[in-house]
């Protein structure tokens, strides 16, 4: 998080510095031609800030760039007054004025993937701010040539009547509305979805989606992803071939919402969910993106919903630990369906020649009473498994490099793991070829597993094979007590001290290989391998077929007041 803020910081910097910088060479000196290539440079800086900082108000920096683009325009000249640079300048400062406004209008309407309609304008109003950047551009080389002041007119009414078709259209569809809804809308009615998946989160989340993505198809109903940021529209449409809308406000869900749903699933306590679970109309399902004894796992957020499926009776028993009052009949054990296909190993892991190891370092959370992130003591571990002739998959946490110190804890790991793989041939797997596997397949490939308190262990306890688990928090015996899966596993000190008769246990002797499947069943539910997805599937089909949301709704889902 703090590596965004100071990426986002930098960017912001360098575009207001540059444009500054731009104005004043050109304004008060004579160096037009170093001033119109500082503008160039500023410009390149802001649609970078753009890239860093969606959204961002560029009024500023495009205003200074303009000015000094239109003065080395005139200086370039040196005609006097030109009617066609004035009129350029007015559009110009036209468009720097309602390009802000216009994006965030564009940003407030719905917009769909893999439905059979298509929402130009508020895509064309995202890309303004690109398009103003693009004509500065333009007019600035224009200005360097010493072109007429027409060819900078032309392109700037060309672009303004780009953005004031764009504005019309924005206000017909605040102010007339078609009649029958919107165009999504109307393709949503005739899709008639019977439940939907709400999806808020921070960037780069989407995998919370995607991992129930293949279940929900198997449910076998008609659906729809809606999704409250527009960052995760196009990633998951291609993930799915189920309608993926977005509803950035509370008027665009009213219209999405249609009345053939009857259940809306969710995979997270995102704060957006609250705007879903107003329509009283549906049954409200919680299925988390993962199972742990992390400490949100067992969120009182959890009862508001009205049924909340996990993966096994552990799950139940994480709440009551954690003194969360939620009435029994609201939980409903479906197995972890992503697990499936895992390969299971009933054999304990004795002697185990040349392993592979999966190593899988959770993030430091937003907040310290979540930051189970073993990477600053991760190096000594590491060593210690080189020297056992180990192969290692090093597979990190999806946000490891929002937090800088993270991201060079693991640039260190990855290169000691690169140089060794160099020596010695073992074939580690690190970066971007670890993040291309799934986490099934590294399940697959490795002999035992080493992670911090997360989700991967109670989807690696499928596999029957040995894990261990790092104690961050200094807890010692209190540590299986807070993190009963652990008990089950071979508990790494923060310092490292027992490393060596951890990896003896984990690789080696492996005491615990009877008592791992107990705690199977416990966390993972007592399904039939062959069938373990089933558990998920019927009970998805039986909240459709609830008696209580029949086919014969009212013909508009209305929310709680």
């Amino acid at each position: 998080m703090r590596g965004d803020l100071v990426r986002k910081l930098a960017a912001r910097c360098l575009s207001v510095g540059l444009a500054v910088l731009a104005f004043v060479v050109v304004a008060l000196t004579g160096a037009t031609g170093w001033g119109l290539a500082l503008a160039v440079a500023a410009l390149a800086a802001a649609a970078a800030e753009q890239r860093a900082r969606p959204g961002a108000d560029l009024v500023a920096e495009t205003t200074l760039i303009a000015a000094a683009v239109l003065v080395g325009y005139a200086r370039r000249l040196d005609d006097g007054f030109d009617l066609a640079l004035a009129a350029t300048a007015l559009v110009l400062l036209g468009l720097v004025l309602l390009v802000g406004p216009l994006r965030t209008a564009g940003n407030l309407e719905i917009r769909a993937a893999n439905l059979p309609v298509r929402t130009w304008t508020p895509l064309i109003a995202g890309q303004l701010g690109t398009a103003l950047l693009g004509l500065l551009a333009v007019v600035a080389v224009a200005a360097a040539l010493a072109l007429p002041a027409v060819v900078a007119l032309a392109a700037s009414l060309l672009v303004g009547a780009g953005a004031g078709a764009v504005a019309l259209d924005l206000a017909r569809r605040r102010f007339r509305p078609a009649s029958g809804g919107n165009p999504v809308a109307r393709a949503l009615r005739r899709h008639q979805p019977e439940f939907l998946l709400h999806f808020s989160a921070p960037p780069g989340s989407e995998y919370q989606v995607t991992m129930w993505l293949p279940y929900l198809e198997r449910i076998g109903r008609p659906f729809l992803v809606m999704v409250r940021e527009p960052e995760f529209l196009a990633p998951i449409a291609a993930a799915t071939s189920a309608p993926v809308v977005y509803c950035p406000t509370l008027r665009t869900m009213d219209e999405a919402l249609v009345p053939s749903l009857r259940t809306a699933f969710y995979v997270n306590h995102g704060a957006k969910n609250s705007h879903c679970i107003r329509f009283t109309q549906l049954t409200h399902v919680q299925l988390h993106h993962g199972d742990s004894d992390k400490a949100p796992s067992a969120n009182p957020v959890s009862g508001i919903f009205d049924r909340i499926f996990v993966a096994g009776p552990a799950a139940i028993d994480r709440y009551a630990r954690a003194g969360v009052q939620i009435p029994a009949e609201k939980f409903v054990v479906v197995g972890r369906p992503q697990v499936e296909s895992i390969q299971v190993r009933p054999e304990p892991a004795v002697g185990l020649a040349q392993p592979t190891v999966l190593y899988t370092p959770t993030w430091t959370g937003h907040h310290a009473d979540a930051d189970y992130c073993s990477l600053p003591v991760a190096e000594a571990l590491l060593r210690r498994l080189l020297a056992r002739g180990a192969t290692v998959i090093l597979r990190a946490h999806p946000y490891t490099t929002q937090n800088p110190a993270s991201a060079r804890q693991l640039g260190r790991l990855t290169e000691l793991l690169v140089a060794d793989r160099s020596r010695t041939g073992r074939p580690h797997v690190v970066g971007a070829a670890a993040r291309e596997l799934s986490l099934t397949e590294c399940v697959n490939r490795s002999d035992a597993l080493i992670s911090d308190v997360s989700g991967v262990i109670s989807d690696y306890l499928y596999s029957g094979k040995p894990y261990a688990v790092t104690d961050m928090g200094d807890e010692g015996e209190r540590f299986t007590e807070n993190f009963p899966l652990a008990a089950s596993g071979y508990v790494l000190r923060r310092d490292m001290s027992n490393a060596d008769e951890v990896l003896t246990a984990l690789l080696d002797t492996d005491p615990l290989a009877e008592a791992r499947w107990a705690t199977r069943r416990r966390y993972l539910g007592d399904f039939p391998a062959e069938s373990y997805a089933e558990a998920f599937l019927t009970a998805a089909r039986r909240e459709l077929a609830s008696t209580d949301h029949s086919t014969e709704r009212s013909t508009q889902l209305t929310p709680l007041a």
